[in-house]
């Protein structure tokens, strides 16, 4: 495998080193981890808030409303976060809805239900909610969703989910866009399925979505993926039905790296890219970024247990574990790793760093050079603010960290570290 360097060993803001020592912000991670131990996620509020600003201001000469994808990080805390800044939100179960519910009631009326295995519990959840859009992804779906709106007297708005056989370069676990995925409903047959649905009173053909993957990096899948659905709402309202909603998904990828990354012109490039798929399209625009808002604003702090070698091969043994991110164990996924003091010198070592758990899959990074380290050094995991904590695992037993979030000099425990009386508590003996 290619070794990979660390490079210059700087960090995507807001972690950056203030006196040699990684701050959060103006916190210092040091102080973090003696107050709350590790492995411990630590999220900035301001980078979050900048970043949903972007897209409010690229997307501000039409009417649209940004729905992040609550998949992506479902803390409360972040959830209210931007729910007060007047975001909707993306949901893909009936406990994501709860959890919108519990940080912030008014913002029910701003979701969109995405997912390919939604429950009559669920639906019916989200009918009482009120919520803004169903995107359903097969037929079978549609006739639940009529059965269950008609047993609560509530009419059903939705969106078809279509699957517009685009390619996007992303890895296969997350690309959504081609037939030969789980995802959506044929772009093809669509146009008879809406037919059907407008003879059920109790459905309102209200939208057309369409998703095509995740980590996306190049904008012109997005247009061509709206290219296809543009034809498509035109086609719908020849058909008489009054298509208000255009779902655009997410799927706006980060760089995970160390090339420099200017989230600003990304996020001007995906607009213009959208702008031009949608052409003259006057509909209200739908929004589903997670990644691109959440990911760069955490890190995963651990603390070096072991440093050991086998032949030729060096280990750094930290205190986190694929329980706590699994991203690079699942998708290969690389995360910068660097220390959180800043070293004096310029010593590194080629090693594996990986955690506790008993799996040879339970690895943050293979043959990477990073600078010397040794027990009780704390490093930290960059861009672990996605897919991260909503990813982890009791495996092994292990309780899941705790979570801080950041606001410029000011911390808040968020989440703290479960016990070994949370992760028994549901379990019976006789």
């Amino acid at each position: 495998m290619t070794k990979k360097t660390a490079g210059s060993h700087e960090s995507p803001r807001p972690f950056v080193y203030r006196n040699r020592s990684l701050h959060c912000d103006q916190v210092d991670l040091s102080t973090l981890a003696t107050e709350h131990g590790t492995p411990l996620y630590v999220y900035s509020a301001q980078q979050i808030s900048h970043r949903f600003q972007l897209f409010e201001a690229a997307f501000a000469s039409r009417p649209h409303t940004i729905c992040y994808a609550v998949k992506a990080n479902s803390s409360l805390a972040i959830l209210r976060l931007l729910a007060k800044q007047g975001a909707g939100f993306d949901i893909v179960s009936g406990g994501e809805l709860e959890r919108v519910r519990k940080a912030h009631e008014p913002a029910l009326k701003k979701i969109v239900f995405s997912g390919v295995g939604k429950q009559t519990w669920e639906i019916d959840a989200a009918l009482e909610a009120n919520i803004l859009l169903f995107n359903v992804e097969s037929e079978t779906e549609l006739y639940l969703l009529a059965a269950r709106a008609e047993a609560l007297g509530k009419r059903a708005r939705f969106a078809l989910r279509v699957n517009p056989d685009v390619f996007a370069e992303t890895h296969p676990y997350i690309s959504t866009g081609l037939s030969e995925h789980k995802f959506g409903i044929d772009i093809k047959i669509a146009r008879s399925i809406y037919r059907k649905a407008a003879k059920s009173k109790w459905l309102d053909p209200a939208g057309v979505s369409v998703h095509i993957g995740s980590q996306i990096r190049k904008v012109d899948p997005f247009a061509a993926a709206l290219a296809r659905v543009t034809s498509l709402i035109a086609d719908l309202r020849k058909d008489g039905h009054n298509i208000r909603y255009v779902d655009a998904g997410g799927g706006l990828g980060i760089d995970y790296g160390t090339s420099n990354f200017h989230p600003a012109q990304q996020v001007e490039k995906y607009a213009a890219a959208l702008t031009k798929g949608l052409a003259d399209e006057k509909a209200y625009l739908l929004l589903e970024p997670g990644r691109f808002i959440v990911a760069q604003a955490g890190a995963l702090l651990t603390r070096v247990l072991v440093v050991k070698k086998n032949g030729s091969k060096t280990f750094v043994i930290t205190d986190a574990g694929m329980n706590d991110l699994i991203r690079p164990a699942l998708y290969h996924a690389h995360h910068e790793i660097i220390p959180v003091r800043q070293p004096a010198g310029k010593s590194t070592i080629t090693a594996d760093i990986v955690g506790p758990v008993c799996e040879s899959g339970d690895f943050f990074a293979r043959d990477r050079v990073l600078p010397t380290v040794k027990p009780g050094d704390l490093v930290a995991l960059l861009d672990a603010g996605a897919y991260g904590m909503t990813q982890a695992s009791n495996y092994n037993s292990r309780p899941r960290p705790a979570e801080v979030l950041v606001d410029g000099s000011r911390t808040k425990l968020i989440r703290r570290r479960e016990t070994m009386r949370d992760l028994l508590a549901p379990e019976l003996l006789d």
